[in-house]
């Protein structure tokens, strides 16, 4: 299991220590035993510029995520045998710092979420594809968050 982070924002710091052991207890709760991802933390700028590369949306956002396969099945046979790449999840600190204040939450609590969220959209799942989809999500997503 390899995880790598990237802060690559000047105005807060992240325990990356923390936050690869998260991941890691994350990633063996979903079977995922050989994969591999990466975590950048950015600012609103730069989020911002993301967000309406990638997605068309001209403003910033908490997170995204960026799937290095859209056929992740982790019954894949390729995926059995060697370690492979999940992909990408972009986080912006200064606006999941807001989210957490907005929350009445910790940064620490606010980032494990979003951490959750981004890590199953490189999974597939998908909260925008409706109800359905958004309470599977939901669901997954509590059910991680509880046994971490």
């Amino acid at each position: 299991m390899k995880v790598y982070i990237k802060n690559q924002q000047r105005l807060l710091k992240v325990n990356q220590q923390r936050i690869t052991r998260l991941l890691r207890k994350a990633l063996r709760l979903l079977g995922l035993h050989r994969a591999e991802l990466s975590i950048f933390f950015v600012n609103d700028v730069r989020m911002r510029i993301l967000n309406r590369e990638y997605r068309g949306v001209d403003r910033t956002t908490d997170v995204l995520s960026f799937p290095q396969t859209s056929d992740f099945s982790i019954h894949d046979s390729r995926f059995t045998i060697h370690d492979f790449v999940l992909g990408d999840v972009v986080i912006s600190l200064p606006r999941a710092k807001r989210q957490a204040m907005e929350y009445g939450t910790t940064l620490n609590e606010e980032l494990k979420r979003l951490l959750i969220h981004g890590l199953l959209h490189l999974m597939g799942y998908d909260h925008e594809r409706g109800r359905y989809a958004e309470r599977k999500m939901q669901k997954k997503t509590n059910e991680i968050l509880d046994r971490l």
